[in-house]
Protein backbone atom coordinates (compact mmCIF):
# COMPACT_ATOMS: atom_id res chain seq x y z
CA UNK A 1 0.00 0.00 0.00
CA UNK A 2 1.43 3.45 -0.89
CA UNK A 3 2.71 5.41 2.09
CA UNK A 4 0.33 8.32 1.43
CA UNK A 5 -2.72 6.06 1.56
CA UNK A 6 -1.40 4.34 4.68
CA UNK A 7 -0.99 7.71 6.38
CA UNK A 8 -4.45 8.84 5.29
CA UNK A 9 -6.05 5.72 6.75
CA UNK A 10 -4.13 5.88 10.04
CA UNK A 11 -4.84 9.61 10.39
CA UNK A 12 -8.56 9.59 9.59
CA UNK A 13 -9.69 6.12 10.74
CA UNK A 14 -9.12 3.45 13.38
CA UNK A 15 -8.30 0.82 10.77
CA UNK A 16 -5.34 -1.31 11.94
CA UNK A 17 -3.12 -0.39 9.01
CA UNK A 18 0.60 -0.93 9.45
CA UNK A 19 2.41 2.40 9.52
CA UNK A 20 4.55 3.32 6.53
CA UNK A 21 6.85 6.25 5.84
CA UNK A 22 5.77 9.39 7.69
CA UNK A 23 7.19 12.56 6.19
CA UNK A 24 5.90 15.64 4.40
CA UNK A 25 5.87 13.91 1.01
CA UNK A 26 3.64 11.15 2.39
CA UNK A 27 1.58 13.78 4.23
CA UNK A 28 0.95 15.66 0.98
CA UNK A 29 -0.48 12.54 -0.64
CA UNK A 30 -2.44 11.61 2.49
CA UNK A 31 -4.12 15.00 2.67
CA UNK A 32 -4.92 14.81 -1.04
CA UNK A 33 -6.53 11.39 -0.54
CA UNK A 34 -8.48 12.54 2.52
CA UNK A 35 -11.82 12.96 0.64
CA UNK A 36 -11.57 9.35 -0.58
CA UNK A 37 -11.24 8.12 2.99
CA UNK A 38 -14.10 10.41 3.99
CA UNK A 39 -16.32 8.98 1.26
CA UNK A 40 -15.71 5.46 2.58
CA UNK A 41 -16.52 6.55 6.13
CA UNK A 42 -19.66 8.28 4.91
CA UNK A 43 -20.83 5.23 3.00
CA UNK A 44 -20.47 3.11 6.15
CA UNK A 45 -22.31 5.72 8.21
CA UNK A 46 -25.09 6.23 5.69
CA UNK A 47 -25.45 2.50 5.22
CA UNK A 48 -25.93 2.06 8.95
CA UNK A 49 -28.60 4.77 9.02
CA UNK A 50 -30.38 3.18 6.06
CA UNK A 51 -30.36 -0.28 7.68
CA UNK A 52 -31.73 1.06 10.96
CA UNK A 53 -34.48 2.92 9.12
CA UNK A 54 -35.36 -0.27 7.26
CA UNK A 55 -35.49 -2.11 10.60
CA UNK A 56 -38.04 0.41 11.90
CA UNK A 57 -35.83 2.63 14.05
CA UNK A 58 -37.03 6.23 14.52
CA UNK A 59 -35.19 8.79 12.40
CA UNK A 60 -33.32 10.50 15.22
CA UNK A 61 -32.26 7.15 16.67
CA UNK A 62 -30.91 6.03 13.32
CA UNK A 63 -29.12 9.34 12.85
CA UNK A 64 -27.61 9.25 16.32
CA UNK A 65 -26.36 5.72 15.74
CA UNK A 66 -24.76 6.87 12.49
CA UNK A 67 -23.00 9.77 14.22
CA UNK A 68 -21.85 7.41 16.96
CA UNK A 69 -20.43 4.98 14.42
CA UNK A 70 -18.59 7.81 12.68
CA UNK A 71 -17.09 8.92 15.99
CA UNK A 72 -16.04 5.34 16.72
CA UNK A 73 -14.41 4.89 13.31
CA UNK A 74 -12.46 8.14 13.73
CA UNK A 75 -11.66 7.86 17.48
CA UNK A 76 -13.75 11.00 17.96
CA UNK A 77 -10.68 13.03 17.03
CA UNK A 78 -12.51 15.51 14.86
CA UNK A 79 -15.13 16.21 17.50
CA UNK A 80 -12.37 16.67 20.07
CA UNK A 81 -10.60 19.04 17.69
CA UNK A 82 -13.79 21.02 17.22
CA UNK A 83 -14.27 21.44 20.96
CA UNK A 84 -10.65 22.48 21.54
CA UNK A 85 -10.68 24.93 18.63
CA UNK A 86 -13.91 26.59 19.74
CA UNK A 87 -12.56 26.86 23.28
CA UNK A 88 -9.42 28.53 21.93
CA UNK A 89 -11.38 30.95 19.79
CA UNK A 90 -13.90 31.61 22.54
CA UNK A 91 -11.17 32.58 24.97
CA UNK A 92 -10.50 35.73 22.92
CA UNK A 93 -6.79 35.08 23.37
CA UNK A 94 -4.27 34.80 20.57
CA UNK A 95 -1.05 32.98 19.81
CA UNK A 96 0.56 30.79 22.50
CA UNK A 97 -2.04 31.72 25.13
CA UNK A 98 -4.88 30.37 22.97
CA UNK A 99 -2.86 27.29 22.00
CA UNK A 100 -2.27 26.55 25.67
CA UNK A 101 -6.03 26.59 26.31
CA UNK A 102 -6.53 24.18 23.42
CA UNK A 103 -4.02 21.74 24.94
CA UNK A 104 -5.92 21.44 28.22
CA UNK A 105 -7.61 18.04 28.76
CA UNK A 106 -10.90 19.57 29.90
CA UNK A 107 -13.60 21.07 27.67
CA UNK A 108 -14.91 24.56 28.33
CA UNK A 109 -18.49 25.79 27.88
CA UNK A 110 -17.86 26.98 24.31
CA UNK A 111 -16.56 23.54 23.35
CA UNK A 112 -19.49 21.76 25.01
CA UNK A 113 -22.04 23.88 23.15
CA UNK A 114 -20.22 23.32 19.85
CA UNK A 115 -20.17 19.55 20.40
CA UNK A 116 -23.86 19.34 21.34
CA UNK A 117 -25.00 21.45 18.40
CA UNK A 118 -22.80 19.54 15.95
CA UNK A 119 -23.92 16.10 17.08
CA UNK A 120 -27.57 17.16 17.10
CA UNK A 121 -27.33 18.69 13.63
CA UNK A 122 -25.63 15.66 12.14
CA UNK A 123 -27.94 13.17 13.86
CA UNK A 124 -31.07 15.07 12.81
CA UNK A 125 -30.00 15.53 9.20
CA UNK A 126 -28.85 11.94 8.76
CA UNK A 127 -31.93 10.64 10.52
CA UNK A 128 -34.20 12.50 8.12
CA UNK A 129 -32.91 10.36 5.26
CA UNK A 130 -33.38 6.69 4.48
CA UNK A 131 -32.29 4.12 1.96
CA UNK A 132 -30.00 5.18 -0.85
CA UNK A 133 -30.58 8.86 -0.03
CA UNK A 134 -28.90 8.38 3.35
CA UNK A 135 -25.93 6.58 1.82
CA UNK A 136 -25.38 9.16 -0.91
CA UNK A 137 -25.78 12.17 1.39
CA UNK A 138 -23.45 10.79 4.05
CA UNK A 139 -20.86 9.79 1.46
CA UNK A 140 -20.78 13.27 -0.07
CA UNK A 141 -20.90 15.11 3.26
CA UNK A 142 -18.08 13.07 4.81
CA UNK A 143 -15.99 13.47 1.66
CA UNK A 144 -16.61 17.23 1.88
CA UNK A 145 -15.44 17.23 5.50
CA UNK A 146 -12.13 15.68 4.52
CA UNK A 147 -11.85 17.89 1.44
CA UNK A 148 -11.81 20.75 3.94
CA UNK A 149 -8.60 19.25 5.34
CA UNK A 150 -7.03 19.13 1.89
CA UNK A 151 -7.73 22.84 1.48
CA UNK A 152 -6.61 23.67 5.02
CA UNK A 153 -3.26 22.02 4.23
CA UNK A 154 -2.70 23.87 0.97
CA UNK A 155 0.50 25.75 0.20
CA UNK A 156 0.79 29.02 2.09
CA UNK A 157 -1.12 27.95 5.23
CA UNK A 158 1.40 27.77 8.12
CA UNK A 159 1.40 25.51 11.18
CA UNK A 160 0.68 27.09 14.55
CA UNK A 161 3.25 24.93 16.32
CA UNK A 162 6.66 23.58 15.28
CA UNK A 163 5.58 20.03 16.07
CA UNK A 164 2.48 17.85 15.96
CA UNK A 165 0.12 16.93 13.14
CA UNK A 166 -0.28 20.52 12.01
CA UNK A 167 3.44 20.93 11.49
CA UNK A 168 3.60 17.67 9.51
CA UNK A 169 0.78 18.41 7.07
CA UNK A 170 0.46 22.22 6.87
CA UNK A 171 1.37 23.63 3.48
CA UNK A 172 1.89 20.23 1.85
CA UNK A 173 -0.97 20.14 -0.68
CA UNK A 174 -0.09 21.66 -4.04
CA UNK A 175 -2.57 23.30 -6.44
CA UNK A 176 -2.52 20.09 -8.48
CA UNK A 177 -3.31 18.16 -5.31
CA UNK A 178 -6.28 20.42 -4.63
CA UNK A 179 -7.63 19.70 -8.08
CA UNK A 180 -7.09 15.97 -7.52
CA UNK A 181 -9.03 16.14 -4.26
CA UNK A 182 -11.78 18.54 -5.31
CA UNK A 183 -12.86 17.38 -8.76
CA UNK A 184 -13.84 13.79 -7.76
CA UNK A 185 -15.68 15.09 -4.69
CA UNK A 186 -17.75 17.54 -6.75
CA UNK A 187 -18.35 14.90 -9.44
CA UNK A 188 -19.65 12.47 -6.82
CA UNK A 189 -21.85 15.19 -5.35
CA UNK A 190 -23.75 15.57 -8.63
CA UNK A 191 -25.48 12.26 -7.81
CA UNK A 192 -26.13 13.03 -4.13
CA UNK A 193 -29.72 14.25 -4.60
CA UNK A 194 -31.59 12.41 -7.39
CA UNK A 195 -33.25 14.84 -9.76
CA UNK A 196 -31.27 17.81 -8.41
CA UNK A 197 -27.73 17.55 -9.83
CA UNK A 198 -26.87 21.05 -8.61
CA UNK A 199 -27.69 20.48 -4.94
CA UNK A 200 -24.79 18.17 -4.15
CA UNK A 201 -22.11 20.50 -5.58
CA UNK A 202 -23.81 23.37 -3.73
CA UNK A 203 -23.51 21.39 -0.49
CA UNK A 204 -19.81 20.79 -1.16
CA UNK A 205 -19.26 24.48 -1.88
CA UNK A 206 -21.12 25.58 1.26
CA UNK A 207 -19.28 23.18 3.53
CA UNK A 208 -15.91 24.03 2.04
CA UNK A 209 -16.55 27.78 2.23
CA UNK A 210 -17.48 27.57 5.91
CA UNK A 211 -14.37 25.56 6.70
CA UNK A 212 -12.15 28.00 4.82
CA UNK A 213 -13.54 30.88 6.86
CA UNK A 214 -12.91 28.93 10.05
CA UNK A 215 -9.34 28.09 9.06
CA UNK A 216 -8.65 31.68 8.04
CA UNK A 217 -9.88 32.91 11.42
CA UNK A 218 -7.85 30.27 13.23
CA UNK A 219 -4.68 31.22 11.35
CA UNK A 220 -5.22 34.84 12.29
CA UNK A 221 -5.79 33.99 15.96
CA UNK A 222 -3.40 31.07 16.48
CA UNK A 223 -0.73 31.85 13.91
CA UNK A 224 -1.46 28.76 11.84
CA UNK A 225 -3.27 25.43 11.82
CA UNK A 226 -3.09 22.58 14.30
CA UNK A 227 -4.54 19.08 14.31
CA UNK A 228 -7.45 20.48 16.33
CA UNK A 229 -8.17 23.12 13.70
CA UNK A 230 -8.20 20.43 11.01
CA UNK A 231 -10.66 18.40 13.07
CA UNK A 232 -12.88 21.44 13.49
CA UNK A 233 -12.79 22.04 9.73
CA UNK A 234 -13.94 18.46 9.16
CA UNK A 235 -16.95 18.78 11.45
CA UNK A 236 -18.01 22.22 10.20
CA UNK A 237 -17.82 21.21 6.55
CA UNK A 238 -19.58 17.88 7.14
CA UNK A 239 -22.41 19.39 9.15
CA UNK A 240 -23.13 22.22 6.74
CA UNK A 241 -22.96 19.92 3.71
CA UNK A 242 -25.49 17.58 5.35
CA UNK A 243 -27.78 20.50 6.10
CA UNK A 244 -27.78 21.68 2.48
CA UNK A 245 -28.32 18.15 1.22
CA UNK A 246 -31.49 17.58 3.27
CA UNK A 247 -33.18 20.93 2.63
CA UNK A 248 -35.58 19.48 0.04
CA UNK A 249 -36.34 16.22 1.84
Amino acid sequence: MPDGLRLALTTFTVLPVRAGRVDRAAAAKAMTLAPLVGAALGAATGGTVALLHAAGAPGLVAGAAGVGLAALLTRGLHLDGLADTVDGLGSYRSGPAALEIMKRPDIGPFGVVALVLTVLLQAATLGSLSGLDAVLAATVAFATGRLAVSWACRRGVPPARPDGLGALVAGTVTPAGLVEATVPTVALAVFAVPGRPWQGPLAVAAGLAASLLLVRHAVRRFGGVTGDVLGAAVEVATGLALLVLVLTH
